[in-house]
């Protein structure tokens, strides 16, 4: 994604969004095979809307991934400086789901404008790699800082962080791999597609950002936060010994 200006005149900026929304419409890539239902079905329409917009208004692929990053370290950042309030879990909830939307949103721009690039992909994977890590990280500082439930609750988001950049490391370097040797994963088509996408819910980004929103009912969201932790650790346990086998 190379920084090419796309810039729209001002007077045809509601033209150029409803074209663009409806090119994103037609032109839509094949899921990944391993896309839970939030990121597939929410996620990327959020981000088809996101995209329509940022290109009318002559945002580049790169702005748009500094817009996902600002908004992402953001709501990371006052999970570790703020005590956990309703207020605060509404807010944080928002924030990265608006980053993770406008994460979907770059890759849809650079399409549109032609402008897709190595150093583009990049840029975004360094960003992702970046907010896997450091969000569990800003919430055991958040919950040291001001939890009031025991200490033994910590365990989870520092699991959470070993399990998180485990697997997104494993992930992209699986997919890398599968390029090298002419190979994709795509998803299953029809009802099998769907099911599998429902029964990884648990292991979605999406579904862990929405989950703050319970963050002002500290065992409630503890309770829930564990059991998505506990989900995403068998599914990295199951997948490893699966991409292992594969690429042997």
């Amino acid at each position: 994604m190379t920084e090419r200006s796309t810039a729209v005149p001002p007077g045809e900026r509601s033209r150029s969004y409803r074209e663009a929304y409806a090119r994103l419409v037609a032109a839509q890539k094949t899921a990944a095979r391993g896309a839970p239902a939030y990121s597939r079905y929410v996620n990327r329409r959020l981000g088809r809307f996101l995209a329509a917009w940022a290109y009318s208004r002559g945002l580049s692929p790169n702005q748009v991934t500094g817009l996902s990053a600002l908004a992402t370290f953001t709501g990371i950042a006052l999970l570790a400086l703020l005590p956990q309030t309703l207020w605060l879990g509404a807010v944080v909830a928002a924030l990265l789901v608006l980053g993770y939307a406008l994460d979907s949103a770059d890759g849809q721009v650079a399409r549109l404008s032609g402008t897709s690039s190595q150093a583009g992909e990049w840029l975004d994977h360094v960003v992702d790699s970046t907010k896997v890590v450091t969000l569990p990280l800003a919430l055991l500082v958040g919950l040291a800082r001001f939890g009031e439930l025991g200490d033994g609750w910590l365990l989870i988001p520092l699991l959470h962080a070993v399990v998180g950049t485990v697997l997104f490391f494993a992930m992209i370097l699986t997919e890398q791999m599968r390029r090298a040797r002419g190979t994709t994963s795509v998803a299953e088509p029809g009802a099998a597609g769907r099911l599998r996408a429902l029964l990884l819910v648990p292991t979605d980004y999406g579904v862990l950002c929405v989950s703050f929103l319970l963050l002002g009912f500290p065992l409630v969201f503890l309770s829930v936060y564990g059991l998505l932790v506990v989900c995403t650790t068998l599914f990295l346990v199951a997948a490893l010994v699966k991409w292992f086998r594969e690429l042997a």
